[in-house]
Order: C-alpha cells, then structure tokens, then sequence
C-alpha cells in the first residue's frame, strides 16, 4: 500500500477510532468515580496528560504556536472543551445524575450545533445544513433517546435530577457545543500536539482551585489506576486529539453528529465489561443512530 493510500485509509478511519475511544469515557468513570472526587481526578488527568505532551512535544521538536492570539484562542477551546465539558459531566454524575440521562442531555449537541450553524449562515453564500442532514440530526437523535431510555426509565434511587446536577450536565452541553463552534470558527491550525497542551494547561489553571476545595480523599487502587492511565494515554492523548483534528478537518455538524454514537457503544461496551443488559430496543436506536450519522456526513452531490 503507498504512503498516500496508508494516509487515505487513516483519514477515513479516524470518525471510527474516535467514536471507540471517546465511548470509553463513561467506563471510565465506572471504575474511577467511587474512589476520587471528579475534580481532583481530572485536575491529576491534566497535569499527566501534561507532562505526556511535553515530553513528546520536546523529543519530536514540535513547533509552538506563534501568536498571542493564537494561545489565547486555544485557551479558551480548552476552557470549553475540557474543564467545561468533563467538569460538568463528571459532577453531574458524581451529584447522583444517572449516566443515561446524562448521556442524552450532552446528546443535544448536534442538534444545537446544527441549529446554530443554519442561523449563522443565512443569507450568506455557504452552504448551510442541507434538509438531509436535518433528517439525520433528528433520526439519530431518535435513535439516541432509545438507546438511554431505558436507564431513563430504570434508573437506581441514586439515579435522581436536581437543580445542581442538571446544571452541570447543562453546562457541560454549552461547553462542548460552543468550544466546537469556537475552535472551528478562531483556531488556526498547528500542531495537535502543541495545541492540546495549550488547552489542557488552561483547563487546569481553571480546574485546579476547584479541586482543591473538594474535601473526598483520592483512595488509590488497581480500578482507579488504570482509569487514570486509560484516561490520559486513550482519552487525552488520543481521543481529545482526534477531536481536535476531526474539528480542524470537517464540517461542525458532520464531527457533532459522531457523538451521537458514543452512547449506543458504550451501551455496548458496558454490555462487554460489565454484563449490562442490551435489549431489541437498544439495537434498533443503534442503527437509526446510525444511519442517521451517514446521513450528516455522507458528502453532498454537486
């Protein structure tokens, strides 16, 4: 295979390994969240995920950013993209927020995206959000309520909704919605490596002052070992840097749209690990969730 075709075949894997990846987050938080406050283990992700970047930014000699604005603009997506959206969904979570429900409201990405994006462009010459892609916002996100519904709808006592946690979970949506729109519309490109390291280490400085008013002891053993490896080497290193190239790469609704997979995998993920029952129900919410996906980013026809 030639380099160009290796190169190709990557490109066309990424929406794919990305999806794997950032399902993982809420196993993650399975086997982490009953050991360490959810501020205290992000704050501990950043600073490792941190030093992991600077020392391959320092051993591949990656180029910074060179402009004031430029970090500044990369600050505020990691602002967004990270203390805002992981902090708000872990809270939530931690707060007694069931992971289904959770799921759903950060589900409405897309469609806030979507709505967004056909605002901004009218009237202008760009191409706006296409009536087939409005189909395939609203069938997967069909698809996405009926795969979490039935944690909806079954949820544990602990399961509940509060003004607090739904706050969170709100604000985790905004964080992850806007800091797409921003990123796509301000950040320049440059190297993913150097970029997330710029984000990670905004996020920090705003995380970190939080976490240390948490007053939960970080009880280390094997489960939350491994979820801070798994979260800084495949989240961090990998999934957030994914993100950042689908981002830099693609149309916003096209890369919002994937998240509409993460829940169906990690229903399926949580069925593998933890023998998480998987009903007829979950199946056919995966599949419209996924063809509504291919609908968004399949490419329209000149």
């Amino acid at each position: 295979m030639s380099a160009a075709a290796s190169s190709d075949a990557w490109v066309k894997a990424t929406p794919v390994v990305f999806v794997l990846i950032w399902a993982t987050g809420f196993i993650v938080a399975r086997f982490g969240m009953p050991h360490a406050p959810p501020l205290t283990f992000l704050s501990v992700r950043y600073a490792l995920s941190i030093a992991c970047f600077l020392a391959w930014i320092s051993w591949a000699k990656v180029a910074w950013p060179q402009s004031r604005q430029q970090w500044l603009h990369l600050s505020v997506t990691g602002i967004l993209m990270h203390a805002g959206y992981l902090g708000g969904v872990w809270v939530a979570v931690k707060a007694g927020m069931g992971s289904g429900l959770s799921a759903l409201i950060v589900g409405f990405q897309p469609v806030l995206t979507a709505i967004w994006l056909a605002y901004s462009l009218r009237g202008s010459e760009q191409p706006g959000i296409t009536r087939r892609q409005w189909w395939g916002l609203s069938l997967g996100f069909v698809g996405l309520l009926m795969v979490v519904w039935r944690k909806l709808t079954l949820g544990t006592p602990l399961d509940h909704v509060t003004p607090a946690n739904m706050a969170f979970a709100l604000t985790a949506l905004l964080s992850i919605t806007v800091g797409t729109l921003y990123q796509k519309r301000f950040v320049n490109p440059c190297d993913v490596r150097s970029a997330n390291t710029v984000q990670l280490l905004a996020a920090l400085v705003v995380t970190l002052p939080w976490a240390l008013m948490e007053t939960e002891s970080v009880r280390w053993n094997n489960e939350l070992i491994g979820a801070m490896a798994w979260s800084v080497l495949g989240l961090t290193l990998g999934g957030s840097s994914l993100l950042y190239l689908l981002i830099q790469r693609g149309a916003a609704a096209s890369v919002t749209s994937l998240m509409y997979l993460v829940p169906p995998t990690t229903a399926i993920m949580a069925w593998l690990f933890f023998g998480e029952t998987i009903t007829i129900t979950t199946l056919l919410g995966t599949s419209l969730t996924a063809v509504g996906v291919s609908l968004v980013v399949r490419p329209s026809r000149p």
